[in-house]
């Protein structure tokens, strides 16, 4: 989850590395540090906290040099101090490391031994102190590197930097993204395009196992059994990798406010006058289940989506947590489809559950925000869900169009499996043109839930509840809360709250329930009575006719616009999420950067 940046440049390389750790904190922010080579010499200057933290730094402790590293951390062993944070160095060599060593114990034991101390609680130091071991046996910093590398297990992206080398890095991936940069006369390492976006639009993704040595001249790589490699170079669009606020206060506010145009955007990709237009390869036929596997909100949109594929097209349809699914080793048939989703593509857990169905299944499918990630680039059919740069931790946008493309996918096997005719998925199709203009209308609310949020954030527990589809929602808006405001919110079925949870309803416990006016609406309400015959604070958010009907008594009530049933969780996402925020808001925590998360999850 950590970022990592290197640059082999023309110019002071410090005020560039900073600029591009900025467009990698959202994957850790609990410290953060640079190294360069100046006129041969090695040195480095590191800070807790956050990135403002180490520019302050360096305004007081500039670090010259036109080669050098930097990293942006989210903590995995060791606690946020200086000591723990990278650049890590011994001797002449630094590193800056994305990812777990899991074998560094043993390793640590044998450094110890050959008589080199530790400084640090990391598992990274033990790379640096490895590559060092190696050199003072004579090898030179590409072989000491590349002898390192076969010594290590676990994930890991690594970027080295060397003294007396101003014209060379070593960079490798196992399990952990990285992209190498390509400019005139200067070279660039970063964990995506993101970082790289303002310096060039010319990269190649090293491959699983990849190392490469860089100079200023270009990058040999080589596979994981040291063989040259050939990589392709491929152009980004460097627009669509811009990170900008555009006059909101936060990034997640600008996000949640994007929705009606990426999701519109979204559905024209993949639809064209009333008809799919899904890429090859997306064929249900003989098709007999869809397992679909994801982490944190990517996983909720799976829990709606199940819903669509058994009612739409009759497909059986399991949901895992990825950090589960290849634990209980699940029995996987040859004619069924495995669906990954994620919003970075670079999901640990999610990427290692693609890897263990890759050959048991008939076909790997991705819904991804980034097409060049590495679980597009390993699936049989990738679908970007063309949510654009999502920077603030707590996902919005992406949900939705997650959502969105699920939806599609479902009706496309519903018409693959003979349950919908041509006219059918027309009818469904239209009824997704409607949500970007739905979605303007609930985005309208903000005012209102800007001043229910004052009193929700006085809360210590609050419930979300819903039926059916609307369930996994209120996991997500559960989910939303305590990211953000760190108040801790569950989300259930409705109809368990008589098994356990209604124990804790009192009138200090704001209950939210997510009730369209559906099928299951009656159910909802009835659950919901029971709430308030407890003195539990209801905030009922449902349409008009379901307020009229169950609002009365209700602490609050939210009037959302008329939705057709099976797009209400898409469309009932916004309400879910401004709660969150202008709960945050009210309580004054970091909204785009609360404690303890990070955006892209690299790490099991």
């Amino acid at each position: 989850m950590c970022g990592i940046v290197g640059i082999l440049g023309k110019h002071q390389v410090a005020p560039l590395l900073v600029e591009a750790l900025k467009r990698l904190e959202y994957r850790g922010y609990d410290s953060a540090g640079i190294a360069t080579v100046q006129n041969g010499r090695l040195d480095r200057r590191r800070a807790v906290g956050k990135l403002a933290n180490l520019s302050d730094l360096l305004v007081h402790e500039p670090l010259p040099g036109r080669s050098g590293i930097g990293h942006t951390r989210w903590a995995t062993h060791g606690a946020a101090t200086v000591m723990n944070a990278h650049p890590h160095r011994s001797g002449p060599v630094a590193v800056v490391h994305n990812g777990i060593i899991e074998n560094f114990r043993d390793l640590r034991e044998e450094l110890v031994a050959a008589g080199y101390a530790f400084e640090s609680e990391t598992d990274t130091e033990t790379v640096a102190l490895l590559v060092r071991m190696f050199m003072d046996q004579g090898k030179p910093p590409a072989e000491a590197a590349r002898a390192a590398l076969h010594r290590l297990r676990g994930a890991f992206a690594l970027c080295f930097l060397f003294d007396g080398e101003d014209d060379l890095m070593i960079a490798a991936r196992k399990g952990s993204p990285l992209a190498i940069g390509h400019g005139e006369g200067e070279m660039f390492v970063g964990s995506d395009a993101i970082a790289l976006a303002p310096l060039t639009d010319r990269i190649t993704y090293l491959e699983e196992g990849d190392w490469a040595v860089i100079t200023r001249k270009g990058a040999e790589i080589f596979d994981a059994s040291d063989r040259r490699a050939n990589r392709a170079m491929t152009r980004i669009q460097i627009d669509a990798a811009r990170i900008e606020k555009a006059g909101y206060k936060h990034f997640m506010a600008k996000e949640i406010a994007e929705q009606p145009v990426v999701l519109a955007d979204a559905l024209k990709h993949y639809s064209r006058d009333g008809a799919l237009t899904l890429p090859e390869g997306v064929d249900f036929t003989g098709v007999d289940r869809v397992t679909m596997v994801a982490c944190g909100t990517a996983n909720y949109a799976c829990q709606v989506a199940k819903y669509w594929f058994e009612q739409i097209a009759g497909l059986p349809c399991d949901v895992d947590i990825a950090s589960e699914f290849r634990y209980r080793e699940p029995p996987l048939s040859d004619r069924s489809w495995a669906v990954f989703v994620s919003q970075s593509g670079e999901t640990a857990d999610t990427l290692a559950a693609l890897r263990y169905a890759r050959d048991k299944v008939a076909r790997i499918v991705s819904v991804v925000n980034v097409t060049t990630s590495s679980i597009a680039r390993e699936s049989d059919v990738s679908l970007p869900i063309l949510a654009g740069v999502e920077v603030g931790v707590a996902s919005t946008k992406a949900f939705t169009c997650q959502l969105s493309v699920l939806m599609l996918l479902a009706i496309k096997a519903g018409l693959d499996r003979g349950r919908l005719t041509e006219e059918d998925a027309k009818a469904h199709l239209a009824d997704l043109a409607l949500l970007p203009g739905l979605m303007n209308h609930a985005l309208g609310l903000a005012a209102e839930i800007s001043g229910i949020a004052e009193k929700l954030a006085e809360a210590q527990d609050i419930l979300f509840l819903g039926r059916g589809a609307m369930f996994p929602l209120a996991l997500e808006g559960a989910l939303k809360l305590k990211e953000i405001s760190y108040i801790h919110a569950e989300g259930y079925a409705s109809g368990e709250l008589k098994h356990g949870p209604i124990a804790l309803i009192d009138n200090r416990v704001p209950v939210i329930v997510l009730a369209p006016h559906d099928a299951l609406f009656e159910k909802t309400v009835s659950n919901m009575q029971e709430v308030m015959a407890r003195n539990g604070q209801v905030l009922l958010i449902s349409d008009g006719e379901g307020i009229r009907v169950a609002g009365h008594g209700c602490w609050k009530t939210l009037a959302m616009p008329d939705v057709p049933d099976r797009l209400a969780p898409i469309l009932y996402a916004i309400p879910a999420q401004l709660l969150a925020y202008h709960t945050a808001i009210a309580k004054g925590t970091d909204v785009d950067q609360p404690r303890n998360l990070a955006k892209s999850v690299t790490v099991e």
